[in-house]
Parts: C-alpha cells; sequence; structure tokens
C-alpha cells in the first residue's frame, strides 16, 4: 500500500479505538445525547412559549439552531479528549508505532462524527415529539444532515487545533466554553438576528454557525416568507457558504493540526 492507503487504514484502527472507548465509556455519548435533549425541552417549552415568530412556531425555527449548537460543543470532545491522551502519555505509545502522524487526528475527528450523528438523531426524534416538521423533499432533508455533519467534522479540526496548542484539559476546557457560548448565541440559532442592533447584527450575520443554521432551515423547509431577509450575502446564499467554511476550516486546520501533534510528540 501507498502512504495514502497506510494513513486511512492507520485512521480507521485510531477511530475503531475510540469508539471502542465510548463503548466502555457510556457516561461520555450520554452526555452528548442528553444534554441536546435537555435543550430541545427546555428552549420549545419555556422560551418557545414567550417567542412569537410570524408564520412559523419557534419549535421549528429553533431546532435547526440546537442542532448546530450541539456539533459546535461537542467538537470540543474532540480536543478534551486529546489533551487527556496527551496528558496521559498515550502519544508518547503511539510514536513507538509504526503508524501515520495523520492517524490519532483523523480517527478521533472520525468517530467524534459518529457521536454526532447519534446526537442529531436523537435530537431529530425528540423535535418530533415537541413539533417540529421537515417540509422539504426527503432528499434535501438528507443534504440537511450531511451537512450538519460535515461542519461538525471540520469544525472538530478546530478544537483539535487549539487543544494541542493549550495541551492542557483544565485549560482548553475553559478556553472552549469562553468561545462556544458566544459563537453560538451571537447568532441567528434562537432569535432572529434582523432584529439585533446594528454591530451585533453584523457580527452574527457573519458567524458561521449563523450560516450553516440557515442553510438547515432552508433544506428542512424551517423558513418562511413573512420572516425578515437577512442583508448579509453568507445568510442569502447559505447552503454553498457553509461549504465553503467547511472547507476553509479543513484547508487551514487539518495541516496546522498535524504539525502541532508532530511538534506534541516530539517533545
Amino acid at each position: 500500500m501507498n502512504a495514502l492507503q497506510l494513513a486511512i487504514a492507520d485512521g480507521m484502527t485510531i477511530t475503531k479505538r475510540n469508539v471502542l472507548k465510548i463503548r466502555r465509556a457510556p457516561d461520555l455519548l450520554g452526555g452528548v445525547i442528553i444534554l441536546p435533549i435537555v435543550f430541545v425541552l427546555l428552549f420549545a417549552y419555556v422560551f418557545g412559549s414567550m417567542m412569537q415568530l410570524p408564520g412559523m412556531s419557534y419549535q421549528e425555527y429553533m431546532i435547526p439552531g440546537i442542532f448546530v449548537q450541539t456539533i459546535v460543543t461537542s467538537a470540543q470532545i474532540t480536543g478534551y479528549t486529546l489533551t487527556l491522551d496527551l496528558q496521559k502519555g498515550i502519544f508518547d505509545r503511539f510514536r513507538t508505532l509504526p503508524m501515520a502522524p495523520s492517524a490519532v487526528l483523523t480517527g478521533q475527528t472520525s468517530s467524534d462524527v459518529l457521536m454526532n450523528a447519534s446526537s442529531v438523531i436523537a435530537m431529530t426524534l425528540v423535535g418530533l415529539a415537541v413539533g417540529w416538521r421537515v417540509h422539504s423533499e426527503p432528499y434535501r432533508a438528507v443534504l440537511g444532515f450531511l451537512l450538519l455533519l460535515l461542519f461538525a467534522y471540520a469544525f472538530s479540526w478546530v478544537t483539535a487545533t487549539v487543544a494541542l496548542a493549550l495541551r492542557k484539559p483544565e485549560v482548553f476546557n475553559n478556553i472552549a466554553t469562553i468561545v462556544s457560548m458566544p459563537l453560538v448565541f451571537l447568532s441567528n440559532a434562537f432569535v432572529d438576528s434582523t432584529r439585533l442592533p446594528g454591530p451585533l447584527r453584523v457580527v452574527a450575520e457573519w458567524n458561521p454557525v449563523s450560516t450553516v443554521v440557515q442553510a438547515t432551515r432552508e433544506l428542512f423547509g424551517n423558513t418562511n416568507a413573512a420572516m425578515p431577509t437577512p442583508g448579509a450575502w453568507p445568510l442569502q446564499h447559505a447552503v454553498p457558504a457553509t461549504l465553503l467554511w467547511s472547507v476553509l476550516l479543513l484547508v487551514v486546520f487539518v495541516p496546522l493540526s498535524i504539525r502541532l501533534y508532530k511538534k506534541a510528540v516530539s517533545q
């Protein structure tokens, strides 16, 4: 096999290792699934009772936002797991094995996509129970879910890069929370970004989270002509803009995280 085939095979081996680790620690998967369900119920029955949107229910508006919130927060598992493995010396063991340096990172991010898929399935079922519906053609709905998982995979590489730069689980958790909270809530995930004051509206409309949320709303058919039309280009072309964001994140952070990994294991 050539170098690429060996790297793919090594990555699949690490993915299998991480999946087995999840099976032996079901609390990890439980947290990824239970917390989003709590958010669905909280926003549907607490905030939803006070939110009025023209032409649509708040449940249909906010479920795509919770999908994206979940993949952003779940991506932190990638970084946290990497910092733990680094702290426990597992990277040193990997270094002694004849494996591609990228395998640890591709295996970790790939296994996290599987966790995100489990979370999205759980949220879909709960969302349907609280009144969310898909109004588009089946193929568009499938594209919506695939787009979510693509962005989740790309964003996992961002958290992997940050984790390898910080290297300490506690520091990473603090930084990740500080960044992810405003990234999600300063967007159109739960409120109409056109109602925000000037500077905040600009930030929200160019926030990549807003772009992914808008793209999934369009693909799931959770939009309404009575809603104000966003003025920013990414929200007017949300699906291609989400693809561009995903590709950009992968192009920038995949080689950067591999470089930081090599640096971490060489010290």
